[in-house]
């Protein structure tokens, strides 16, 4: 014989239960042997004590909560048997029972009295109406169904609200019941059973699969079908980890850990008549019974994950008892369990550090406000003597586990799950490791469990590939590059590199866009436009914050003045910056240092490579240089690529300012000429330079030459300035034909020698590197210790949208490669 158990979504409403009476026809064609175990309709065992509890506060609003449980129950019959010829008969035993429930709540009203035994047998209604309408919705559909309450069958104890199976006499009923009952289908209530005096009892969470488990060891079942809404017990729950899938096969020890700390597809209870008759569990999913599902057995199949799934409590409480050795004495233990035990209290977790000082124990929050309350009365006398110290509750907190009989023995499980954790800014407050080897736990912060489960996910799931998660600011010339280069290269870094990009948000000077399951790159520029929300940075980086997801890129693409003053925030909230924006690093040295330390703080990357050459590597060389022990002597260098291409194109060919409007005109300046031709741009790149060089140095102690003529700096507009600079021709024509009359060029250099730091405009002759540069090309020569003779010159392009963006997308995968 097969069981099978439908929970309450398989049941929630006509259409539902249609889809499960099909199921059910389908195994009866088959020639299947098999029952059935339902549960309430989804939602109506939580309406049921909703019920209860107002009625017997004394208000009459349980009377519209009744109506509604009513008139779900009467729909079904309208909808699923109107043709049937019992229709009536079956409508007027549901409203039979109706009026019982109605007049059980009228007595709650009047009494005020809401016992355990009244609250059973209130909650039993909801198992008995649905598995009398399904057993009639099969006759109807011509299926030999019989409808079963399992409270003549299964005999408990009269511990209300979880009461304990007798093993025997159950067993006895429920074979006499089914060789009484040859050729029918038994439709089972779930969760409800009696007493020896037929008072009603539940079976506690998971009741309805418990009722399938303890028939399927009454009749040495093949197997147990448990029906839910999910193909399986699936690697993590899909509501916070988009990409969990389900596990093919567990073993009954795994199924149990990962229902003890959430994953709510199966309960423990269900899997222990199961494991001791050693009966096969499949979960199921009856939205898609053609889907595998996952078979829990004693010897299930290891696939290629060491982990076979994380599970996750999302409310938790922390108790935490300190008291310098007390603890460490057997009778202190003894009363510490000894209170939890009267409590009824089943602790999560518990931990104790090996000084054996402290115990801290998780648990459900209502459970922990009482703990705490029973701990403080029981060691009243140890605390008002200092041996032990006030109880110290710590809310809002979640449990993460990862489980799996595969971890047994393996090293580096925990290396992997808390350097996973670590990387992205997840502190853990307790952890706990089983002597089984199977289940490593942590307790975090609650606002931290999606972010935690998603990155853990990611390692031993996702392995071969990672998810970064990019909050883009500026999407003009660089970001739209970036954006192109990212699209472009997406489908060849999936398959090399096995990185994944979800484009999470993106902002322009006028509109903003979220989408967490990410923005399409193929219309980015079209949604971003249909845009709703106007461009609010701090509104962007609160929300960038609040979705707390997992490997965060915050790509700052501006030349905004303002952004900078949000990055402590955002690397203080574990998210990487990557930006060719100048303004924070060459801002004051205090506020610089403070960035870089919140960097190493939060364990997260602050990259801006391309603050000083666009796509070149001039600051990964300089560092390496440094740490390798090298001592830098001298740093010359042409630092804009802008002014590159200004001078280099100054040979008498054209004017000096049509050439400044041709760099504007493609992207080579800043969108301001004056920042460039001021000096100011490449003065905050030789401030970076000296700052990484280990220099605490400030803007202002930087020597720059003013190469504009006064009216260019009196210009208050970009376009004063441009009209100015057309009068000022012959001025700069000037000054290139007397560099040309000795046989030399200008070219704009900044120097770093020791502490001093001076930019100008110099004439140079063929033996200068600087003589032979063309285009937009920067070059910066390092002299050191090393590279005394012949020092190291770096050169290539140093202005340009595409060339400054892949500098960009190549700091995205150096932060993408340290997270994974």
């Amino acid at each position: 014989m097969r069981i099978l158990k439908f929970g309450g979504s398989s049941v929630a409403n006509p259409e539902r239960i249609q889809n499960v009476a099909n199921i059910i026809k389908s195994y009866h064609e088959k020639g299947e042997n098999f029952a059935v175990v339902v549960s309430a309709m989804g939602g109506m065992t939580d309406l049921l004590i909703e019920m209860s509890k107002v009625a017997a506060s004394g208000s009459t609003a349980y009377e519209k909560t009744l109506d509604f449980f009513s008139n779900k129950h009467r729909e079904v019959v309208m909808t699923l048997a109107r043709d049937y010829g019992r229709y009536q008969a079956v409508l007027d035993e549901i409203i039979e029972g109706q009026v019982e429930l109605g007049n059980l709540l009228k007595g709650l009203y009047l009494t005020r009295d809401l016992t355990p035994r009244t609250m059973d047998y209130i909650q039993s209604f909801g198992e008995r109406s649905s598995a009398f309408m399904l057993s009639e919705v099969l006759n109807y559909l011509s299926v030999p169904a019989i409808y079963v309450n399992a409270r003549n069958l299964v005999i408990t104890d009269d511990h209300f609200g979880s009461a304990k199976v007798y093993e025997g006499k159950t067993e006895a009923n429920i074979k006499r019941f089914l060789a009484e009952n040859p050729n029918t289908i038994p439709i089972i209530t779930g969760f409800i059973a009696s007493t020896e005096e037929g008072i009603a009892t539940t079976l506690g969470r998971g009741g309805s699969d418990y009722t399938a488990s303890i028939f399927a060891a009454a009749t040495q079942a093949s197997e147990i079908e448990i029906w839910t809404d999910v193909d399986g017990v699936l690697t993590a729950d899909p509501r916070k980890v988009k990409q969990a899938f389900p596990v093919a096969e567990m073993t009954y020890e795994e199924a149990m850990e990962m229902s003890h700390f959430g994953a709510k597809v199966i309960y423990p209870p269900t899997i222990m008549p199961a494991l001791q008759k050693n009966i096969p569990i499949r979960i199921k999913n009856s939205f898609n019974p053609d889907a595998a599902g996952t078979l829990i057995s004693r010897n299930a199949k290891l696939d290629g994950h060491t982990v076979k799934g994380i599970a996750s409590v999302s409310d938790v409480s922390l108790l935490s008892l300190d008291g310098s050795g007390i603890f460490s004495a057997s009778v202190m233990a003894a009363r510490l369990f000894g209170v939890l035990s009267r409590k009824e209290i089943n602790p999560f977790l518990i931990t104790q550090g090996s000084s054996q000082h402290s115990i801290s124990l998780a648990m459900r929050p209502e459970e922990a406000k009482t703990a705490k309350v029973a701990l403080e009365e029981e060691f009243e006398l140890e605390m008002k003597a200092k041996l032990v110290k006030p109880v110290v509750l710590d809310e809002k907190l979640a449990i993460i586990a990862v489980v799996g009989d595969n971890m047994k023995s393996k090293p580096g499980i925990s290396g992997r799950f808390f350097d996973s954790l670590g990387k992205n800014g997840i502190n853990i407050v307790v952890t706990a490791q089983g002597s089984s080897e199977r289940n490593i736990s942590v307790v975090i912060r609650k606002e931290d469990e999606g972010k935690a489960l998603n990155s853990v996910h990611d390692v031993f799931f996702l392995s071969d590939y990672y998810v970064l998660n990019l909050f883009i600011v500026g999407v003009g010339l660089i970001g739209s590059e970036l954006l192109r280069q990212i699209k472009q290269q997406a489908e060849y870094l999936l398959d090399t590199q096995y990185v994944d990009f979800n484009i999470v948000a993106l902002a322009n000077s006028k509109k903003m866009l979220f989408r967490e399951n990410g923005i399409s790159l193929l219309n980015w520029a079209e949604e971003l436009n249909k845009a709703d929300e106007s461009t609010d940075l701090r509104l962007f980086v609160d929300r960038m914050k609040a979705l707390n997801m997992a490997n965060s890129v915050f790509v700052d693409n501006t030349a905004d003045d303002n952004i900078q003053m949000f990055y402590p925030e955002i690397l203080n909230a574990s998210i990487s910056i990557s930006t060719p924006n100048k303004v924070a690093v060459s801002s004051s040295y205090e506020e610089y240092l403070e960035l870089k330390r919140l960097a190493d703080l939060r364990n997260v990357k602050f990259f801006y490579e391309t603050n000083v050459g666009a796509g070149l590597p001039v600051l990964t060389t300089l560092n390496d240089l440094i740490n390798s022990g090298d001592r830098i002597l001298r740093i010359e260098g042409v630092l804009s690529g802008s002014l590159s291409f200004i001078f280099n194109s100054f040979n008498g060919g054209k004017r000096f300012s049509e050439i400044v409007t041709e760099a504007q005109q493609r992207g080579y300046t800043e969108p301001d000429p004056r920042v460039d031709l001021s000096g100011k741009d490449v003065s905050r790149k030789l401030l970076i330079l000296a700052r990484e060089s280990g220099l605490a140095m400030e803007a202002e102690e930087i020597n720059i030459q003013n190469i504009l003529p006064k009216p260019c700096v009196e210009a208050e507009t970009v376009e004063q300035f441009m009209q100015a600079l057309a009068n000022s021709d012959d001025y700069f024509e000037e000054l290139r034909a007397k560099a040309a009359a000795n046989g030399k060029v200008l070219r704009f250099i900044a120097t770093l020698e020791g502490e001093n730091a001076f930019i100008s405009l110099q004439e140079v002759d063929e033996s200068n590197p600087f003589f032979n540069l063309s285009g937009s090309d920067n070059m910066i020569v390092f002299t050191s210790e090393r590279y005394k003779e012949r020092p190291l010159v770096i050169k290539g392009p140093g202005a340009g949208a595409e060339v400054t963006a892949a500098g960009v997308f190549a700091e995205i995968l150096r932060i993408g490669y340290y997270l994974s």
